[in-house]
């Protein structure tokens, strides 16, 4: 991809013109903010682009115990089902910074609904009050907690998938690497846009720089808010693509589970994302890889405008279904 800013035209009309309206209204852009207005600017936004929320026969808010003492607030959505459902555990994005389960209720409520699976979409803690590896370490411990916790919550623990979308994309691969370790199966890591590398010097950072709603300008606030020194950004848990363990080699990707990855074209996370496939198949591991044309990051939340949110809600879905086995 040329390193040229990219015209607007390869968007399609449906998502430029939802980016003209965005700019007209003239909302303050979340990097010029305060950490806490920022999240209040995203929880106000959230909701009113998604598909309307999923009727679903289960709610439940649950508390996970972490390493440190604290505990995570998480919510459980699920149809109704007389045997032990699979699991995906879910984390949102937003930059480490910004987002929570309620912003991202309407899309783990349509995933529940298509994939027939439970979701458990987690509270990770945030920036700038939780730096780096907090939301790794957090991920992790709601990891074994599911594990442990699964029959009790009537799910089935040997059915557990994990994924997210941007930050919490990066969260599921990390998760995905620490569960291959320990010898603990995963169905599949189901990855929307996920961030996967420690400096933003590819093409499509350059290329997607400005103008396609996931600003470089706004990437760097969230990184800023996050990581606590340079060195973080080249640690494989902030970067699964290319950061290094305390030895100092890039983790090895043989044994981790199949892989789901969504990509927006026209985002400067795209070309990570696509490397990050490839490294994964040279590694053996079965790789689905689905790029959706003129949308932009975050498009999976914009299902009432997108009509490509709607396609890849259920192409996750599918691919869900069949790593469980759900017919």
């Amino acid at each position: 991809m040329s390193h040229r800013a990219a015209p607007r035209s390869l968007l399609t009309p449906v998502t430029r013109r939802l980016l003209e309206n965005i700019e007209r209204a003239g909302h303050p852009p979340l990097q010029t903010l305060s950490p806490d207005e920022a999240k209040l600017s995203y929880e106000t936004a959230a909701g009113i682009l998604e598909v309307a929320p999923q009727p679903l026969a289960r709610v439940d808010d649950l508390g996970m115990p972490t390493r440190d003492g604290q505990t995570l607030h998480a919510r459980l959505f699920a149809p109704a089902s007389e045997q032990a459902l699979p699991v995906l555990l879910f984390f949102h994005g937003g930059g480490f910074t910004v987002g929570s389960v309620a912003t991202h209720e309407p899309l783990c409520r349509q995933l529940a609904h298509l994939a027939q699976c439970a979701v458990v979409s987690v509270d990770y803690r945030l920036a700038p009050a939780a730096k780096f590896p907090t939301a790794a370490n957090d991920a992790w411990d709601s990891l074994a907690w599911l594990r442990e916790q699964a029959g009790a919550l009537g799910l089935d623990g040997t059915r557990i998938a994990v994924g997210g979308d941007s930050a919490g994309g990066t969260l599921a691969t990390v998760t995905a690497i620490g569960a291959r370790d320990m010898g603990w199966p995963l169905a599949l890591q189901c990855l929307f846009y996920p961030g996967c590398a420690g400096h933003q010097d590819t093409a499509s950072h350059k290329t997607f720089s400005q103008g396609f709603l996931l600003d470089e300008a706004l990437i760097t606030y969230f990184f800023d808010q996050y990581v606590r020194s340079p060195a973080d950004r080249d640690d494989w848990r902030f970067a699964p693509l290319d950061g290094v363990d305390e030895s100092g080699h890039v983790r090895d990707l043989e044994g981790l589970a199949p892989a789901w990855i969504g990509l927006a074209e026209c985002d400067p996370l795209v070309d990570e994302g696509v490397m990050y496939a490839d490294r994964l198949r040279h590694a053996g591991v079965p790789v689905d890889l689905e790029i959706y044309a003129g949308v932009v990051h975050g498009f999976v939340n914009f299902g009432r405008a997108i009509p490509e949110a709607r396609t890849a809600h259920q192409h996750a879905a599918a691919a869900l279904r069949q790593a469980f086995g759900v017919a």
